[in-house]
């Protein structure tokens, strides 16, 4: 019986040891866990730092002790990085607990602390890069939207905006204005948060599905006469534009709506929505506060509805990072890389104290379809919709959209894509609010990111 003991204790000590050297920094981590907020008590608060060396957020403390937090870029950064009081958000929450850890030489915390002197938090070290963002967030103008670019090879995040904004710096002055402000939901991040009919891009989930199904994209043959009617609906291609006859690949540069709706009847509601849950619709997204898309075709799904969802309306929505995922996988051969923002963390003499490695998400199609869809994207951009991106020093894949949103035919103008299409360099999605066509508005936009990440 004491032999019981003595090793139910022994396991009771070395759980212990355990918890205390590997896993109470992952519990001590958790958002749930209001511990991290005593730590400011000794800890100054930490850099966001870009992966350009820019800093996007520190602390300045003043001759009396006083500290403020502070914004260098003011808005441009304002939904990815976040803020830090009234709460938090964005990085701020997520790097909170690297924020107030301090990894600085023990000697020196020893003599901070035999001073009474707060030591200095960690830097967190983002994947976003200020030149991009900033092109992004001043390519968008005043207009509302979101724009995100990851690196498909590894899933790293280069820019993420959302507009409206907010200035950080200021957040507490203007907290019940923003809260309050119904009109613009300028604290909602829309590249991660948002909901918006995917319009157009949706033709590339219709286009996968179809290859699924049918083995092939030769062999398909329509006549576009401007719209097409079926039980009584009737759809209609962009200003009631006549195609005429179009193979797969003419109907999806020419982002044909009658030949896609058509595409979907004899597809069905429950293979659409197979493909696109193997798509991440209907699934938790890979990031942190993250909105789900929606799809709710099934097999029991009227005509008239299979025919909108299949061309990108009838009730599918979808964020732009969810578009952004997509569009990196196709560009990554079929898979996804784990989407993230930390790059590394650093102490505040600048060494490292952890690296994140690019780590596979999932497999979302065959290198095979990647590639198809790839040709099709290229076509787009080479002889449809973008060509606005076409002739230039690297090649361009894309799919643009108009989303309708109301009666009137309003519609969100998008853009997704990747450059240096036979070795993808940089995925992005773009969304306009109210702008119109896809080249209208977002083509343009994802024309400077490209030129910004190649000539700075």
């Amino acid at each position: 019986m004491s032999g019981f003991f003595v090793l139910i204790f022994v396991s009771l000590i070395g759980y212990l040891i355990y918890f205390n050297t590997v896993k109470s920094e992952t519990f001590i981590n958790s958002p749930y866990n209001t511990r991290q907020d005593t730590f400011s008590d000794r800890v100054v608060r930490g850099k966001i730092i870009s992966s350009d060396g820019e800093v996007l957020a520190q602390t300045n403390i003043s001759e009396d002790g006083t500290e403020e937090r502070v914004y260098p870029y003011s808005n441009i950064f304002a939904h990815v990085v976040g803020y830090d009081s009234n709460g938090k958000s964005g990085l701020e929450s997520e790097a909170n607990f690297q924020l107030l850890t301090s990894h600085s030489f023990f000697l020196e915390q020893m003599q901070n602390e035999f001073r009474g002197e707060k030591n200095i938090g960690d830097n967190v070290i983002t994947t976003l890069n200020a030149n991009l963002q900033s092109t992004a967030y001043y390519a968008l103008g005043d207009r509302k939207g979101a724009v995100i670019a990851i690196e498909p090879s590894t899933g790293k995040i280069l820019a993420m905006v959302s507009k409206p904004d907010f200035d950080p710096n200021y957040i507490e002055n203007n907290w019940d204005s923003l809260v309050n402000d119904e009109t613009n939901s300028s604290l909602l991040n829309r590249a991660t948060m948002g909901q918006y009919p995917p319009g157009s891009t949706f033709k590339i989930v219709t286009a996968l599905d179809y290859f699924r199904k049918k083995g092939s994209f030769e062999g398909y043959s329509y006549l576009c006469e401007g719209s097409i009617t079926m039980e009584d609906h009737t759809i209609r291609c962009y200003n009631s534009t006549v195609h005429g006859q179009e193979d797969f690949y003419s109907a999806f540069a020419n982002s044909c709506n009658c030949a896609f709706a058509d595409m979907g009847t004899s597809l069905g509601g429950k293979s659409l929505r197979e493909t696109s849950e193997n798509l991440l619709f209907n699934k938790t997204l890979p990031l942190k506060n993250a909105r789900k898309s929606s799809f709710t075709l099934d097999g029991s799904s009227p005509t008239a509805l299979v025919m909108q969802t299949a061309m990108g309306q009838g009730n599918t929505l979808v964020s732009p990072l969810h578009m952004a995922l997509i569009t990196s996988a196709i560009a990554n051969g079929g898979i996804l890389m784990q989407p993230y923002l930390i790059d590394s963390v650093q102490n505040n003499a600048g060494e490292t104290v952890s690296t994140a490695e690019p780590v596979e998400y999932k497999r979302l199609m065959s290198d095979n379809e990647a590639n198809l869809l790839g040709k099709l994207m290229r076509d787009v951009v080479e002889s449809g919709t973008a060509s606005a991106l076409s002739g230039r020093e690297y090649y361009v894949a894309g799919k643009t959209g108009s989303a309708e949103f109301d009666e009137n035919g309003s519609s969100h103008s998008w853009f997704i894509g990747y450059c240096n299409a036979d070795d993808p360099d940089l995925a992005v999605a773009i969304i306009v609010e109210n702008g119109g066509t896809g080249s209208e508005a977002a083509v343009p936009i994802a024309g400077q990111l490209f030129d910004a990440y190649y000539y700075g």
